[in-house]
């Protein structure tokens, strides 16, 4: 589809019909124990991006880029403080350039935040990613009990792209779903995913 912008993952952007609009905010949900990073470390090979870490230092996160398998880029890196994370986020995001990417690694730390200010923080990202025809990328982790704000989180999203790890058998099996969609073209069946070294299409058989 036109003016979309590529993932620079290559079952996804045949899937969303060519990407993800300028403007969107996806939110990412994934166990803690999944392989859900390597979806966003692919994702910074398609454009300029900027990763917000949250939990990991700047310096792990980094590591864990340039020793990544799968084609990366060169993000800019930066540690998101727990004093006013909010504040924070929003100083850095605000020198975002035109058409990149940003992701936020993870949200639990800025959803714990107070509800009305952190309703302001994500309208002010959507602004934000509109002016900049930027696409945002928040990565959810599904903890038992979740930040009180997560529904504010997937509600105020454009997209959400939910991965489910099980163990199959004797293998982990992996599936990204996208029930919610506001740009259109969403798939409706799930996305078997193969994450060891990089993102692939699983197609292995299932068998019965």
């Amino acid at each position: 589809m036109a003016g979309r912008l590529e993932t620079g993952i290559d079952v996804l952007d045949r899937k969303l019909d060519g990407g993800l609009p300028p403007g969107c905010v996806v939110a990412y949900t994934a166990k803690p124990a999944s392989q859900s990073e390597l979806l966003l470390y692919e994702l910074t090979a398609a454009r300029g991006t900027l990763y917000l870490t949250t939990e990991r230092t700047d310096d792990v996160v980094r590591h864990a880029i340039e020793s990544s398998m799968s084609r990366v880029g060169s993000p800019t890196v930066r540690h998101i403080n727990e004093g006013d994370p909010l504040e924070e986020a929003n100083r850095l995001i605000s020198a975002l350039p035109d058409g990149a990417n940003l992701i936020i690694d993870t949200m639990d730390v800025l959803e714990e935040s107070d509800q009305d200010d952190y309703l302001e923080f994500l309208n002010g990202l959507k602004t934000h990613m509109l002016e900049t025809g930027s696409v945002a990328v928040l990565h959810c982790l599904k903890r038992p009990n979740p930040p009180s704000n997560r529904p504010t989180t997937e509600h105020a999203a454009d997209a959400v792209f939910d991965l489910q790890t099980d163990l199959g058998g004797t293998e982990i099996e992996n599936h990204l779903t996208i029930p919610k969609f506001r740009g259109g073209g969403a798939p409706v069946e799930s996305i078997k995913l193969q994450l060891s070294e990089r993102v692939e299409i699983d197609t292995s058989r299932d068998i019965a």
